[in-house]
């Protein structure tokens, strides 16, 4: 009797569960504008830059200023001379030998077209060896024309003016203020046809290509600012865009972007950040990612219990999103839950402190209103 009265006396009462209420970060929504902006980056390039090809052969002679790299050279400035003394000498050769054949015909035109014999004798007497030839009497008299043509002086003239085009190219000068950032030669090396001899920049503007999503890129728009920044240093750069590629790269799936800047801090080969302003998307809110759920929805807080709202994500940045289709006025989460579920029961972080002050104030109302 004793043992059965110790087995019946043995029941535990169980406590009744404790309803978990699980405190979240949430704030009423509000359509406004959502300004877009993108951070990617890219390298810097010289806007105007060309490469230094040799169209004839000779042996190299520095021109203004040694030809090496670092070298700057202003507009105008010879930046390549190479030595010409036999060429020029076989172009003064065949002057000599053009101005004895207009010497030639001149007593045949003084006959038979004294009118055009006037006109060839001022060519004559205007004729230097060793400058470039004038330009060629005009002719208003056929015959004249075609006695000229007969005697080879109109395919002689033009056979020089391509062997002074020629002597030209013998030096190359600098078409704008620059820099010279290779040379694959120096003086007194034998240069060949078609041989490559280094590169030359401008300095005074830059360019910077950027790979863009395409969907991203619909937001831009040519003059749109942009914020650059060294990955060394605190100094920031403005620059704006100038181009969008339409094409997209196959091997990226990338649009590419060129922005354009002109600070004299800048060189050439820098590795830049770059932000960019893309205007703005009406009737958004400006969430973070991680609040995404499925890629659709995100979870509001209604009576007390979260479920599910359903959103259109339009635009994505680094650690936000844009998101559209929230009705103003709903209370969404501003930080992701662990374990969320829809039904799961939460409440407000500082909603139950307004509540317990509110009471608090209204029970000192009753107290002071009783004494």
């Amino acid at each position: 009797m004793y043992a059965n009265h110790l087995v019946s006396s043995n029941s535990r009462v169980k406590p009744p569960a404790k309803k978990v209420i699980k405190t979240v970060f949430a704030d009423s929504a509000q359509n406004t504008q959502v300004p877009i902006s993108m951070t990617t980056s890219g390298l810097l390039s010289a806007k105007n830059r060309f490469e230094l090809f040799a169209e004839v052969q000779g042996v190299l002679k520095n021109g203004m200023r040694e030809f090496k790299p670092g070298q700057a050279f202003k507009k105008g400035d010879v930046l390549i001379n190479i030595d010409a003394q036999e060429f020029r000498a076989s172009l003064v050769s065949s002057r000599s030998n053009f101005q004895n054949t207009i010497a030639g015909m001149m007593a045949d035109l003084k006959l038979d077209y004294p009118q055009a014999y006037e006109q060839w004798n001022l060519f004559l007497n205007n004729f230097d060896l060793e400058k470039p030839l004038p330009d060629l009497p005009e002719i208003n008299d056929n015959k004249a024309e075609f006695f000229i043509a007969g005697r080879g002086v109109i395919s002689a003239y033009y056979s020089i003016k391509n062997l002074e085009e020629r002597l030209v190219k013998y030096s190359i000068r600098a078409p704008y203020d620059g820099v010279l950032t290779s040379a694959t030669v120096t003086e007194g090396t034998l240069v060949r046809q078609g041989q490559n001899l280094g590169a030359f920049i401008s300095t005074e503007a830059f360019e910077l290509a950027l790979s863009i999503a395409p969907d991203a890129s619909n937001y831009l728009s040519i003059g749109d600012a942009v914020v650059l920044k060294a990955r060394t240093g605190d100094g920031t750069f403005k620059g704006e865009i100038t181009r969008i590629n339409k094409r997209v790269d196959p091997s990226t799936q990338m649009v590419q972007v060129f922005v354009e800047t002109n600070d004299p801090a800048l060189k050439e080969g820098m590795y830049l950040e770059a932000d960019i302003s893309a205007g703005t998307i009406e009737n958004a809110i400006l969430l973070s990612r991680k609040l995404l759920v499925d890629e659709t929805s995100i979870y509001a807080v209604k009576d007390g219990l979260l479920e599910l709202l359903e959103v259109q994500a339009v635009y994505f940045m680094p650690n936000t999103m844009v998101v559209k289709g929230v009705p103003d006025g709903a209370v969404i989460l501003t930080q992701p839950v662990a374990g969320a579920h829809s039904g799961m029961m939460v409440q407000i972080f500082g909603q139950n402190n307004e509540q317990d002050q509110a009471q608090e104030d209204t029970s000192n109302q009753d107290g002071a209103s009783q004494k």
